[in-house]
């Protein structure tokens, strides 16, 4: 009997000891921690959606086992600027963007996806175009919530649209809020930042956002302060006035007493490149007197958003619809052909800033029998229509019924570089993540949507060595991690949240072109995002581990 039991206690130590302590080890690899610093040969393990440790494993074992010799391992990195809220309900693999190594997209640039008043709602589901979806939701939590249950492979947050808080309380007119309103606007900024929301964020050189003034804003981002909210905005300039915008946007921040972001940061238009230089002095300075400002940024000298950006706002007072019926009106037409040859000083004319119509190129429309233009320049367009770029924009926006999407080529590269390297920079796409597949190629794109993380890895780290791999990868984890102010991703650390990417620098390499947009990046291999493996092998393996980040430093 003693022999017996004996016999037994051994095989229940010999079953104990060949347990798997881990689901998953990484062994061999070249680990960036995303703190800046030099790398460091280590194996990490993963417990469930948690990094357990980091070190030498050689003695442990666990039920999954990748071998990353030779190669990089980084944090996940963060997308600052994600305009996927509607991709991700077509297509929940984020494959555009997993394939950069993205695991957080943030979203929230003016406009989100909530709150919503009943006419928003209608709005919304009406507006709708190649992707159809019901919108079951009424808060910005709602809709977060929503889109984590329904299942997506990437991790998301978002900002309050303060766009969306203006429409919600006073609609799309051109007037002040009232006392009452504006207290109705700061408590839905209140309601937002409870459900988790990172901030305030605008866009406004666009109506109606255009209409907010610089008191109104300070007060909804006074709401957010409490909550650990920052402001981010899409200044009100960034050509002609890009000097003055930064100005306001420090004011903001520091009256609110939050982190201010400026949104995809550049100086538009060929007479304002020199501003550049300004705008990082004054940026630093603000950095220096302790008020908390950064930017974040696209890899590319073309911005993308709609023709109507090429016509005063003042012309879009009460929305859209208003717009397409006074467009109509002879008269006003005459002065908006005027106006887009005009260098406005008092708004953002992005037509005049890319100096010509075959710098403006057209990549989506709503009505199928426009398709046949999509990926042709403006000047290209109107040559086949026998009519000026002018009148041939605004029949579009007409024939349309849209904003119409458009390219425009606005900046230089000799400041793409230099921004590149600023310490307090971070990156966004300022795009979808797509697919290239589906309804997603039935419409053109910006090459940014492909390319602008692998962008910054393979042209300008190893092409241009504008920075090299470890402050890239700083930039693209930790620093955007901690001007979100969001806790336990960004960095590699045991006890953090894995969100992991192991991928050959020497491979990274983005395809999409302005001609042939819908092509993957390429160099990545395995991607981990809360301790789940999506991409395996440079291909998705069909998970759909993402959560929704809250702000404030939760979750």
């Amino acid at each position: 009997m003693h022999k017996l039991a004996c016999l037994l206690i051994c095989a229940g130590l010999i079953a104990s000891c060949s347990h798997k302590k881990y689901d998953t080890i990484i062994r061999n690899g070249l680990v960036y921690d995303g703190n800046g610093g030099k790398p460091f040969k280590a194996d990490i393990a993963i417990q469930n959606d948690t990094i357990a440790f980091i070190g030498d494993l050689s003695g442990e074992s666990a039920k999954n086992e990748v071998d990353a010799k030779g190669m990089t391992v980084s944090p996940g990195f963060i997308n600052m600027l994600s305009w996927a809220p509607v991709s991700l309900i077509e297509d929940g693999r984020s494959q555009g963007d997993i394939r950069q190594g993205v695991t957080l997209e943030v979203f929230g640039e003016g406009e989100s996806m909530g709150p919503l008043n009943a006419k928003m709602k209608a709005d919304m589901q009406n507006d709708q175009s190649l992707i159809k979806f019901d919108v079951a939701w009424n808060t910005l939590g709602e809709y977060m919530r929503y889109m984590e249950k329904r299942g997506i492979s990437t991790n998301i947050a978002s900002f309050v649209g303060a766009t969306t808080i203006r429409t919600n309380v006073i609609g799309e007119d051109n007037r002040e809020p009232t006392a009452a309103e504006m207290q109705r606007m700061k408590d839905l900024v209140k309601q937002a930042m409870e459900e988790g929301a990172l901030g305030v964020g605008t866009s406004l050189i666009y109506p109606p956002a255009f209409f907010a003034k610089t008191k109104e804003l300070i007060e909804l981002c006074k709401a957010a302060a409490p909550y650990g909210g920052g402001y981010i905005s899409h200044m009100r300039s960034e050509g002609n006035k890009l000097n003055e915008a930064v100005e306001e946007l420090i004011t903001i921040a520091k009256e609110a007493g939050v982190h201010g972001e400026i949104y995809h940061l550049k100086a538009a238009g060929v007479s304002n490149w020199g501003k550049m230089d300004s705008v990082i002095r004054r940026v630093e300075r603000a950095r220096k007197e302790g008020i908390d400002i950064a930017a974040n940024m696209y890899t590319y000298t073309a911005g993308a958003t709609g023709m109507t950006a090429a016509l005063p706002p003042s012309l879009q007072d009460g929305g859209f619809g208003k717009l397409w019926q006074r467009l109509q009106d002879p008269k006003i037409r005459e002065q908006m052909k005027k106006a887009m040859k005009t260098n406005a000083a008092d708004w953002e004319n992005l037509y005049y800033g890319a100096g010509s119509a075959d710098k403006v190129l057209l990549l989506g429309f709503r009505r199928d029998s426009l398709f046949k233009y999509t990926g042709k320049s403006l000047a290209e367009v109107a040559k086949l229509r026998n009519t000026t770029p002018e009148d041939a924009a605004i029949d579009l926006i007409i024939q349309d019924s849209s904003r119409v999407e458009v390219a425009y080529f606005l900046m230089s590269e000799e400041n793409v570089k230099k921004q590149v390297a600023l310490p307090w920079l971070s990156f966004g796409s300022d795009a979808a993540s797509m697919a290239t597949e589906g309804n997603f190629i039935k419409q053109s794109s910006h090459p940014r949507a492909y390319g602008n993380f692998a962008r910054v890895i393979g042209h300008y780290v190893r092409d241009e060595k504008v920075l090299p791999l470890e402050q890239a990868i700083h930039k693209l984890a930790k620093v955007a991690a901690t001007h979100l102010n969001i806790k336990k991703r960004g960095e590699l650390k045991t006890g953090n949240y894995a969100d992991i990417l192991i991928f050959d620098p020497a491979k990274v390499k983005d395809n999409a072109t302005y001609e042939k947009p819908h092509q993957y990046a390429e160099g990545m291999l395995h991607v981990w995002v809360n301790g789940t493996q999506v991409l395996k092998e440079g291909e998705h393996t069909g998970a759909k581990p993402g959560r929704f980040v809250k702000g404030g430093g939760r979750r």
